[in-house]
C-alpha cells in the first residue's frame, strides 16, 4: 500500500530535475500525478527534459500521470492547470510548488520584465495555485501544500563584503525563496484549523539538474558535491504524507527532515552541519 494511494497530486516544474523526480516518487507511492510545466515535447526547450518524458516514465513503471502544458507566470494558466487536474482525476489532495525561473543578473542590470516574470513564477504562482486548491481542501477538511525553496534564501549577512563574488546575481532568486518560506508559515497558520498542511523544503546540497548545470552551480550531472535528487523527492513525500501536527509550518532541508524522521541514517549539508535560513530555525 502506497503512502499516496488514490491521491491527486499536482506538481509544477515537472518536466525535468527535482520536479520530475518528485512526480516519479509520488507516482510510485500510488499518487495520480498531474505533471505541469511549459515544455511538453523533448526539444521544445534548450534544456533536456519534457512532460512527455516524465509522464511516459511514470506510465512505463505502472503509475498514473497526465501532462498539463501551462505557463504558470500567467494567472489564467494557473486556473487552467487546476481545471485540467479536475478533469483528469478530480479534487486535488497535494500541491507541490516546485517550478522556478531564474536569471542570475545583478540588480543594477536586471531587466524589469524579467524581474516581474521571475516573481510571477517563483512566488505569485504558488500563491495563486494555493488559493485555488484551498477552496476544495477547506471543504474536504484536508490536503497538503509543499513548497520547494532553495539555499539561496539564506542571505549573505551584514557587511562589509571585501570578498564579494564577481558578478553576483542571486539577489532576486534569494528574495523570492525567502518570501516563499515566510508565505509557507503564514499560510500554514491560517489553514491549520481546516486540517491542511503547508510546508517548505530545500536541498541540503546543490542538486545536479539540467538547470543547475546550465547556471554553472555544479560542474555536471555527476558532480560529486551534489545531492541525489531523490532526497528532495523523498523529503517532499514525507512532508506531504506525515500527520499535520508533525510537519505543518516546517521550513526545512531535505537531509535534515529525512534524518529527523528516520528515513535516512546519515546526512550532510544545510540543516545538518550548517544552519539554514531564519525561517527554518523557528
Amino acid at each position: 500500500m502506497g503512502k499516496l494511494d488514490g491521491k491527486v497530486c499536482v506538481i509544477t516544474g515537472a518536466s525535468r530535475g527535482i520536479g520530475a523526480e518528485i512526480a516519479a516518487e509520488f507516482a510510485k507511492e500510488g499518487g495520480k500525478i498531474v505533471a505541469a510545466a511549459r515544455t511538453l515535447h523533448e526539444g521544445d526547450h534548450v534544456l533536456e527534459g519534457s512532460l512527455d518524458y516524465t509522464v511516459g516514465q511514470i506510465k512505463d513503471a505502472g503509475g498514473e500521470a497526465t501532462a498539463s502544458a501551462v505557463n504558470i507566470s500567467l494567472p489564467e494558466d494557473c486556473e487552467r492547470l487546476i481545471e485540467e487536474a479536475h478533469a483528469a482525476y478530480g479534487p486535488i489532495d497535494v500541491l507541490v510548488n516546485n517550478a522556478a525561473l531564474t536569471y542570475f543578473i545583478p540588480v543594477k542590470d536586471y531587466p524589469p520584465r524579467r524581474w516581474m516574470r521571475s516573481w510571477a513564477v517563483n512566488f505569485h504562482a504558488p500563491f495563486l495555485l494555493s488559493q485555488i486548491v484551498l477552496q476544495e481542501m477547506i471543504e474536504r477538511k484536508g490536503g497538503s501544500i509543499v513548497n520547494i525553496s532553495s539555499g539561496a534564501a539564506i542571505g549573505p549577512g551584514r557587511g562589509p563584503y571585501p570578498d564579494a563574488p564577481a558578478g553576483g546575481g542571486g539577489t532576486c532568486y534569494g528574495a523570492e525563496k525567502a518570501a516563499l518560506e515566510r508565505f509557507t508559515q503564514g499560510l500554514a497558520q491560517e489553514v491549520y484549523q481546516y486540517g491542511i498542511s503547508v510546508t517548505c523544503v530545500s536541498p541540503s546540497q546543490v542538486v545536479p539538474t539540467p538547470g543547475t548545470v546550465f547556471h554553472n552551480l555544479v560542474t555536471g550531472m555527476d558532480d560529486p558535491r551534489g545531492e541525489d535528487p531523490n532526497l528532495m523527492a523523498k523529503s517532499s513525500l514525507l512532508l506531504a504524507t506525515e500527520p499535520l501536527d508533525k510537519v505543518t509550518g516546517r521550513v526545512t532541508y531535505s537531509q535534515e527532515i529525512l534524518k529527523e524522521f528516520g528515513w535516512i541514517s546519515e546526512g550532510k549539508g544545510t540543516g545538518i552541519d550548517r544552519k539554514g535560513s531564519g525561517y527554518s530555525l523557528v
